[in-house]
């Protein structure tokens, strides 16, 4: 007997065995796929929030340099670089842990911001860290320190040069890379 479009009942109840098998692997793969580019993609935004509180604290740390520079206060501008600079904010991130004297990277949750006592470095440890790249130490942290800049200015004669000081940046203390790597 011939059911619709020429096809036996037989063949016209449902899936065989391997089709199924089929569509599962395939369900599976994309399943493990979803799952990876949604960790990197969590892993992206972790290093977007990370880059968004240091270009805030660059920001502060500019409006600080600027307070000194127009007050005719720049001989202070060297106190910048041992406060920590998530005082500068008018209001501190959620995952701000506070300041520890030496700490241990253990001692930190990842994902959270500490400021060093000791070293006076502001410290971002990282929570999701499958396409970072530490520096030299090892650890899975991003230490930070605040540096004054000086240019050289023409004194006198135009001949001579002396630094002046022209702004403070915020900066790594060591290389680190946070690859942004397109899977």
């Amino acid at each position: 007997m011939k059911w619709r479009g020429g096809m036996s009942r037989s063949h016209a109840r449902g899936f065989t065995l391997f089709e199924l098998l089929v569509v599962t692997c395939i369900v599976a793969v994309l399943a493990v796929a979803l799952l990876n580019r949604v960790s990197f993609y969590q892993e992206q935004a972790e290093k977007a929030a990370m880059e968004q509180v240091v270009a805030a604290l660059q920001s502060a740390l500019t409006l600080q340099m600027a307070s000194l520079m127009t007050g005719g206060r720049e001989s202070e501008a060297d106190k910048l670089t041992t406060e920590n600079p998530m005082n500068w904010l008018a209001k501190k991130p959620a995952n701000y842990a506070g300041e520890f004297f030496d700490p241990a990277p253990q001692a930190v949750a990842p994902g959270n911001w500490i400021f060093d006592l000791k070293s006076r470095n502001l410290i971002y440890v990282v929570d999701r860290g499958n396409f970072f790249t530490p520096g030299k130490d090892g650890v899975k942290w991003i230490r930070l320190h605040v540096n004054l800049v000086q240019d050289y200015i023409p004194s006198g004669g135009g001949k001579r040069r002396r630094p002046a000081l022209s702004g403070a940046v915020i900066e790594p203390v060591e290389s680190y890379r946070w690859f942004d790597r397109r899977l």
